[in-house]
């Protein structure tokens, strides 16, 4: 029996989560959920597991801390000293104070920056990759879910016309 892949679209959100719940109830495999903007507790209706990207910020915030803390380490105290506020330049915990805000916005920085790219990684969203979009009207108004099945499909098709799918495209690969 050969793998068949259904996509069903819908015109609601509420409508789309409601059909998740029951796709599941009958044990069917759901691929991925396309939508044109976030939809909250989607992930826990999928039953999808936490990323580590806070935790994976959290690393780089504190990278940029340390590479802030070198950095005005090397550039104020031992590379090129200068008075800051009467304050002594041999010591670098005591201009401290004058060095907050660019140890804040390194870490912020490195944060925000790191996480983009992580997230492009994580998501495979190289240059030159090819969309993986299987309809182009998710990114308007519409929403899809994509089901990947061995079992018989008419009765899946059936199944997602009564809970409110607008449209249902059966693909074999």
């Amino acid at each position: 029996m050969k793998n068949i892949c259904v996509y069903a679209l819908y015109d609601d959100d509420h409508t789309l989560i409601n059909s998740i719940k029951i796709i599941q109830y009958h044990n069917y495999n759901i691929c991925e959920v396309y939508s044109p903007f976030p939809i909250h507790h989607l992930t826990k209706v999928l039953k999808l597991k936490k990323t580590n990207l806070s935790l994976l910020s959290f690393i780089y915030g504190l990278l940029g801390f340390f590479i802030a803390c070198v950095l005005t380490w090397y550039t104020m105290v031992w590379d090129w000293p200068q008075n800051i506020g009467g304050k002594p330049s041999f010591s670098w915990i005591r201009n401290l104070p004058s060095f907050i805000p660019v140890i804040f916005e390194f870490s912020i920085f490195f944060s925000a920056h790191f996480m983009c790219i992580t997230y492009l990684i994580q998501c495979k969203l190289f240059p030159g990759r090819m969309s993986k979009n299987p309809d182009s009207r998710t990114t308007d108004n519409m929403f899809l879910v994509e089901i990947h099945t061995k079992k018989h499909s008419e009765k899946l098709v059936n199944l997602l016309k009564k809970n409110g799918a607008v449209e249902v495209v059966i693909k074999q690969f």
